[in-house]
């Protein structure tokens, strides 16, 4: 456990010496501001980008902030999540990192778990700096009560994370280069995609957990019908988590 907590302290080190810390704080705090802004701005850009034309515009509402913040999360926020963390394991291989503190007597297994605690740390951070921003301006520019269920709503994409996090863990354990694991999370998030499209398996698809955000913020008891996806998202992590252990046992540092 003492290996644990070391490296663990390495990999946050790490995070702040790479700049990741701060590049992931910046991305996201921009989404935090940009997504009611936009909302705020947009009636005003539609009707500059018609030349003058009369056209009804609705009047924005706390529902269209918060729809352009998990469009920003889930359409850019972790593929830019996936971008700086996809090389995590195969990198400390490729350069060697590890071979001196393997043979100093820590275990592989810790590599892998301060990893997964520390992208965690990572990902609650900075989808919640994002979300309280977003959650302050929206207030403050849209002062309506059509948003009741805010926080619950966010709990689908914490959950998520967790998932996407040892997805890339496992794809950079496995693979043989920086980018095998990107590659590999892109896959496997394009065939939970297209599985989206089947009705019965909707609910049970990790990819439900970042799309009915917008429909929980509205109705709390969207939340139950999302219990299956979240389950198999935490179970299919432990399993892709503790693959990536097996893996990193066997092999060649």
């Amino acid at each position: 456990m003492n290996a644990a907590i070391i490296f663990t302290k390495k990999e946050l080190l790490e995070s702040w010496r790479t700049h990741r810390l701060l590049i992931l704080t910046v991305v996201f705090l921009i989404f935090g501001i940009l997504s009611p802004l936009i909302a705020k701005l947009m009636p005003e850009l539609l009707k500059g980008g018609l030349g003058g034309i009369k056209v009804a515009v609705p009047k924005p509402t706390s529902l269209d902030a918060w729809t352009h913040y998990y469009k920003n999360i889930t359409q850019m926020g972790i593929y830019v999540f996936a971008l700086m963390l996809g090389s995590c394991v195969s990198q400390e291989i490729q350069q060697g990192t590890l071979v001196n503190l393997v043979t100093k007597g820590l275990p592989r297994w810790t590599v892998i778990v301060g990893k997964a605690i520390v992208g965690m740390l990572l990902w609650i951070w900075i989808t919640s700096l994002a979300f309280l921003v977003t959650w302050a301006y929206t207030a403050y520019y849209f002062p309506d009560t059509r948003s009741p269920h805010v926080v619950l709503a966010f709990l689908p994409l914490l959950v998520f994370g967790l998932f996407f996090l040892s997805l890339i863990v496992f794809g950079s354990t496995l693979a043989t280069n920086n980018y095998g694991g990107l590659l590999l999370t892109i896959v496997v998030m394009a065939l939970l995609y297209l599985a989206q499209m089947v009705k019965s398996w909707q609910h049970a698809n990790p990819v439900a957990l970042i799309g009915d955000n917008m429909k929980i913020l509205v109705n709390s008891d969207a939340l139950t019908k999302l219990m299956p996806a979240m389950v198999i998202a935490v179970v299919a992590a432990v399993v892709l988590f503790f693959a990536a252990i097996k893996l990193l046992d066997r092999k060649k540092l």
